[in-house]
Parts: C-alpha cells; sequence; structure tokens
C-alpha cells in the first residue's frame, strides 16, 4: 500500500520527482510498484514488476513464485544471490496486508505505522530480457520474524529498513552479509497498528480507500 502524497515519498527517501505517484491500497504480486534504488551514483525512485525474475530465468513466470526472499537465506540462494551484493532497493509503501483466518474465510488487517509514516521494505531487483523483447525489471521483498503486532497473523513480515541505514542498504559497494544482517531485525512493535479491513483486498483488481473500510459480517 502506498498512499501518502508524491511530495512527501520524494522527500523522504531523498530522490528527485521523476513520476507521477498515485494512492495505491491494493498493490498485490505481479502488479508493479514504486522502489528507490541506485543508479549512476544517485537514488532514482522507479516502477518495477512485484516478483523477482533472474536473468538466467528461462521465461517470466518464475516471478510469481520469487515474491518473498527470507532474510535469514537471501544471500545464498542461487536466485537472489547476485542481486543481493549488487542491486539491492527500498520498495515504497505506508502499510502492508497480512490474513488471519477466521473460521473458513481468511480476514485482511491493514499494518502501518501509528503516525501513518511511509517507509521502505527492504527488496532486491533484476533485469530479465526476452530475445528482441524490452527490459523487464522486477524485484522481490524481504522478510523477516515477526514483532508481536503482526505474529497473531503471520509468521513472517517485511523487513522494513530504518531510514538512518536506507544509505547502506542501497550502497552497491557494500557486498558482506555480516554488514547487512543487523538491518533484518523485525521493526518495533509499539510503533506499529493493525486492523481489520475489507475484504476487497482479496481481490488485486479492487483498489481504493474503500479497501480500506471496516469489514461487513
Amino acid at each position: 500500500m502506498l498512499t501518502t502524497a508524491g511530495t512527501v515519498i520524494f522527500q523522504f527517501f531523498n530522490v528527485p520527482n521523476t513520476m507521477d505517484l498515485m494512492p495505491r491500497y491494493n498493490i498485490a504480486p505481479g502488479q508493479e510498484a514504486p522502489i528507490v534504488r541506485i543508479e549512476h551514483g544517485a537514488r532514482r525512485l522507479t516502477n518495477a514488476r512485484w516478483g523477482l525474475v533472474p536473468p538466467w530465468a528461462r521465461d517470466r513466470s518464475i516471478g510469481a513464485r520469487l515474491i518473498n526472499a527470507r532474510s535469514e537465506t537471501v544471500a545464498t540462494k542461487p536466485a537472489f544471490t547476485s542481486a543481493f551484493r549488487a542491486r539491492r532497493c527500498l520498495v515504497a509503501a505506508d502499510g502492508f496486508y497480512e490474513w488471519r483466518r477466521e473460521g473458513r474465510t481468511r480476514q485482511p488487517y491493514c499494518i502501518r505505522f501509528l503516525d501513518r509514516r511511509p517507509f521502505g521494505i527492504a527488496g532486491l531487483w533484476e533485469s530479465w530480457q526476452a530475445p528482441g523483447r524490452p527490459i523487464f525489471e522486477t524485484f522481490t521483498i524481504l522478510t523477516t520474524a515477526p514483532n508481536t503486532i503482526v505474529a497473531p497473523l503471520h509468521n513472517r513480515m517485511p523487513v522494513i529498513i530504518d531510514p538512518r541505514d536506507h544509505d547502506l542498504w542501497l550502497d552497491p559497494q557494500v557486498h558482506a552479509q555480516e554488514a547487512l544482517q543487523p538491518l533484518f531485525r523485525p521493526f518495533p512493535a509499539d510503533e506499529m497498528e493493525a486492523w481489520p479491513v475489507s475484504r476487497l483486498v482479496n481481490d488485486p483488481h479492487n483498489e481504493g480507500p474503500r479497501c480500506l473500510d471496516s469489514p461487513i459480517e
């Protein structure tokens, strides 16, 4: 989810205003989303498709299976090793969803900061190209153990990078897993909240503020 005004996002991530940002209430795997990465030595905001496709992939379908990467093993998994060393990014967000099973249904919850500020999720990006076709850019997000807000909903949560560590995470000259591993801790729960929202978010075609409505019994 990314509903914060573009001017605030550009300032928060210290990137130039190079694109129009429309409010997104239901960003789902397989869709494009804004990421921050280093290009020619400077930060830049651009769009990429959620679901990483490694350069060696035979086709793009593998992206559906690579929407997440476990932070504990990301440095050694063949699909992620190269990107972890040199193509790290921040996925711009101000909230995310998790689901809790309630009887025969799964109830979505929105998780965000109490002050509704934006944040950067640790991500990796890659470029893939079929012969004679345009370059296709994709990303995956890193996950870690949940904090006490997320734990009742799911056994994993996104790795949220503290703004003080954005430069370290994005620096393509930093390769050592030991330097980056401390960034993968769960974000403190006392700064976050979770509440049930409309089941409209179960369908990635649904979009708009109504996704955050209270669930209808």
